[in-house]
């Protein structure tokens, strides 16, 4: 394949998971990985390699000021917690993931794409401050959970996403509805605050390290276009129901799932 059509794919590949990103809030690596993997040909650890690098500007920016403009309440002590123990479970899960082989890491990553996209399809946490859920409206403001939430939260989340390359966001969104009980918006907002810092730089630095380099270009291409889908995706997400857009969420990782089997 040229390498300007690799770069343009990539770019196209960044847009798509940006604009998801915002509307789900599920950090972007989900997609990009099992992207690269079945379209490009990228060996799984390397993808994963590029998948964390990509997140490790502030591509998810736009995104988080759509959601503060729009009103949705973001915990910055919260936040704070969450990433502070992301970095730790990252390098963590970023060593493991160098330790398992290609074949068995990319069927880890389907599988648990699949268990997450069940998870999601099956869940009833509504969102108590929007009027389609049946609920009173604002409710959600008086709950303020514990920023030690965070931490466990941030680890779990951290040693997932280095150990498969995904965002982060795939596994903090569930658990900050569940534990923390933070609405929809409220969570997808959280999670996206959370990786605005370089939070993956140590996992980033340790896959760097194994895979002798990341290739820079392609990283750029993907940046670019996730930036710009980031803060369109975000404006989405408010005008969606939320039945809607959970059942968007789990066939979208459940697609990203099947592509890495069909690669097989």
């Amino acid at each position: 394949m040229a390498p300007t059509f690799e770069l343009f794919l990539c770019g196209v590949f960044g847009l798509v998971a940006g604009s998801l990103s915002g509307f789900l809030g599920i950090g972007g690596g989900a997609l990009l990985a099992p992207l690269l993997v079945f379209t490009l040909g990228i060996e799984q650890h390397r993808a994963q390699g590029i998948s964390l690098a990509a997140l490790l500007p502030p591509v998810g920016l736009p995104a988080v000021l759509a959601y503060k403009k729009s009103g949705v309440r973001i915990l910055v002590p919260l936040v704070v917690a969450l990433a502070c123990s992301f970095a730790v479970g990252g390098f963590a899960g970023a060593w493991l993931a160098h330790r398992i082989p290609s074949r068995e890491l990319r069927w880890s990553f389907a599988a648990f794409l699949l268990l997450a996209a069940i998870n999601a399809a099956f869940s009833r946490a509504p969102d108590v401050d929007r009027p389609d859920a049946g609920g009173p409206r604002n409710v959600s403001r008086i709950h303020a959970p514990s920023p030690w939430l965070g931490l466990p939260i941030g680890l779990v989340a951290g040693v997932m996403s280095g150990m498969l390359g995904i965002g982060g966001g795939l596994v903090a969104m569930p658990l900050l509805r569940k534990a923390a009980r933070l609405t929809r918006l409220e969570a997808t907002a959280t999670t996206l605050a959370m990786m605005l810092p370089p939070i993956g730089l140590p996992a980033v630095l340790v896959y760097a390290k194994e895979q002798g380099g990341l290739p820079w270009r392609l990283l750029l291409a993907v940046v670019l276009g996730f930036a710009v889908g980031g803060g369109f995706g975000a404006r989405l997400s408010g005008r969606m129901n939320e039945r809607l857009a959970t059942y968007v969420y789990a066939v979208v990782i459940a697609l990203m799932a099947i592509l890495l089997v069909v690669r097989e």
